[in-house]
């Protein structure tokens, strides 16, 4: 190793070009809750590495806006006639 390097005629900034933005797909930035990264980060996990935890959470999003996720009140319902007929 040398006591000294000669950056003088170095360049800055990326090594290798950015990569292309996908198709349809925004680069943001954004806060989220860790508990809820935790949990989409174990998600992700269980598929074995074959799907990542933003593409979950792309995923909840989508079928919560297209109104696809299930419903508070729906879910309440259905947990209330199993426990029912569990216990008649």
């Amino acid at each position: 190793m040398k006591d000294s390097y000669d950056f003088s005629k170095g360049k800055r900034g990326r090594i290798l070009p950015p990569e292309p933005e996908p198709q349809g797909k925004t680069r943001i930035t954004i806060r989220l809750d860790e508990d809820l990264v935790d949990y989409f980060l174990k998600e992700s996990g269980a598929y074995g590495g074959t799907m990542g935890y933003q593409t979950l959470i792309n995923q909840a999003l989508r079928q919560h806006v297209e109104g696809k996720a299930p419903k508070l009140e729906e879910t309440l319902r259905r947990v209330l006639r199993e426990e029912l007929r569990v216990a008649s």
